[in-house]
């Protein structure tokens, strides 16, 4: 299901995260992810064993969806959601580039995610899980009505947990 805002030229469109775009911004998200937690640039061989260790490929139906943000063709974010059981699924992978932050993407994807996790794979609850480190996602998911619950999840790189029920 894509959604499209003519005026900004904006539009959020399903697609594997094998696809080229989608591919391209996961890097891109790892990329900054690994230099934030290393407080240092990223090396190409860091990014390339966490694509191998993270990997995406279950983020299309049944068991998940991923979304891609455009703007005038140009792909600015993206988002997924995977399916942790009959009601849960897991917001994952958001992203949204630097060029783009601050236009409302990230919000666009949470709607557009929030959407397909009850349209496309039926789940009831959203969860998700981020670091410390990573202030602004927290600030948003809370903006957006994730409310922070107990840990969920092992990962050893999350350091905080939220949920949202669905309507």
């Amino acid at each position: 299901m894509a959604t499209t805002d003519h005026a900004a030229r904006w539009e959020t469109v399903p697609l594997a995260p094998g696809h080229s775009e989608a591919s391209a911004l996961l890097r891109q998200y790892y990329v900054e992810l690994v230099a934030r937690y290393h407080d240092r640039p990223a090396t190409d061989a860091e990014v390339d064993q966490v694509l191998l260790e993270e990997p995406s490929d279950d983020l299309v139906a049944p068991t998940g969806h991923f979304l891609v943000a455009r703007r005038d063709g140009v792909p600015m974010g993206c988002l997924g959601v995977r399916v942790l059981d009959r009601d849960t699924g897991e917001l994952t992978r958001m992203f949204v580039r630097a060029e783009a932050r601050g236009q409302g993407v990230a919000s666009r994807l949470i709607a557009a995610a929030e959407q397909a996790a009850r349209d496309v794979l039926g789940v009831a609850v959203l969860r998700l899980d981020t670091r410390k480190d990573l202030v602004e996602a927290r600030a948003l998911y809370a903006k957006h009505g994730y409310r922070e619950i107990p840990a969920y999840n092992d990962s050893q790189y999350a350091d905080h947990w939220f949920e949202k029920k669905l309507v």
